[in-house]
Parts: C-alpha cells; sequence; structure tokens
C-alpha cells in the first residue's frame, strides 16, 4: 500500500446521497480476483448508457474532473453491501481521499484498509466546497499528519481520523505489512516450534 502524508488534488463533487456500493462499482465486475482493474468500472451505471458509451452530462466524464483525485459526496457514502471492491475501485479510478458527512461503517474500514483516506466533514463545509467544485476547477490540500485540509482560499480545517488507521497510512502499511513488522518474532516462535 502506498504510504499518503500529503495529497494536493482535484476535487470531483458527486453530489448524491446514500451512494451504496453497487453505485460505486455494479455486482457483474466483482469476478476479478486481482485488486486492480476496476477503476473502468468506477459509477458504471451512471457514467455509461446501456450501449457502453460514456455519458457526456455525467459530470466525471467531463474533461474538467479528469484526473480528480479528491471526492466529495453526500451522507452516508458507501452504504449497502459489504464489498471490498468499491474502495478498490475508488483507488484504481485515482481517487486517494473521499470526503463526507457520513460514511457507512464497513466502507470506512474498508477504505482505511486500502490506502484510501475517508473524511468526516460537517455537512456545510462540504456544501460550500462542492459548489466551488461544480463552479470552477477547485483544489483541497490534506494534510493526514497533522490532520488539517486547506482550500484555495487558505481556510484550514481540522479532521479525526483513528490513530491506529492514520499511522498506518501514513507508513503505507496493509495488514500484511503490520503483520511483517512482527516478522522476528515471528521467526523466533517457528524455530521454537521445531
Amino acid at each position: 500500500m502506498e504510504a499518503i502524508q500529503e495529497h494536493k488534488g482535484l476535487v470531483y463533487p458527486l453530489d448524491r446521497t446514500n451512494v451504496d456500493t453497487d453505485q460505486i462499482i455494479p455486482k457483474q465486475f466483482l469476478k476479478r480476483i486481482e485488486r486492480t482493474g476496476f477503476g473502468q468500472f468506477l459509477f458504471f451505471n451512471w457514467r455509461f448508457d446501456n450501449d457502453g458509451k460514456l455519458r457526456e452530462e455525467f459530470p466525471l466524464n467531463q474533461p474538467k474532473y479528469q484526473n480528480a483525485s479528491i471526492l466529495l459526496a453526500g451522507e452516508n457514502f458507501g452504504c449497502g453491501s459489504s464489498r471490498e471492491h468499491a474502495p478498490w475501485a475508488l483507488s484504481d479510478f485515482g481517487f486517494k481521499v473521499v470526503i463526507a458527512p457520513s460514511f457507512a461503517d464497513i466502507f470506512y474500514n474498508n477504505a482505511l484498509k486500502n490506502g484510501i483516506v475517508p473524511i468526516k466533514m460537517e455537512e456545510s463545509q462540504i456544501n460550500e466546497w462542492m459548489q466551488k467544485a461544480k463552479d470552477t476547477i477547485f483544489v483541497l490540500w490534506v494534510d493526514l499528519k497533522h490532520q488539517q485540509i486547506t482550500d484555495d482560499e487558505g481556510k484550514v480545517i481540522d479532521f479525526n481520523i483513528p490513530e491506529y488507521h492514520k499511522e498506518k497510512l501514513l507508513n503505507g502499511w496493509d495488514d500484511i505489512a503490520l503483520t511483517l513488522l512482527q516478522e522476528d518474532k515471528i521467526l523466533e516462535y517457528e524455530n521454537s516450534r521445531n
């Protein structure tokens, strides 16, 4: 998992609430066994028509949001099933940070485990940034170490993230890497069993 300490990125405003994991990555694309390749199917039913052609009216398909890496969303983002494919699709598409008033618990934890920074933010602040991102090219700077977001006007907003997950994200440790930090003790135990 890639370490993330600071991230400055273009913001994409997904002005919808209750975005479930089937909307993030529809079930028909869950047959892959790798963690990669899901980004092309992100928000598939919104991004593509029935013939598989891009819907020009869907904002994420517009050139303005090409290379967006910060997703703003409405409340209860990631509700629905517990599929880990949802953060895989977001990450594979290029999103590093998701900011919303609230997240479904399972999605929130899956995002943290897969290197996406999910940030809970007051709805009034989300709405302000949502409008800016719709009106212009809007960039935010996320400082995970100091748990702060700075906007284009220099306004600094604090956010909270559990210390355990923060440390894992700062160091790029997934659950396997975290276990391997104890490799010496694991080997010592295995050798003592022989």
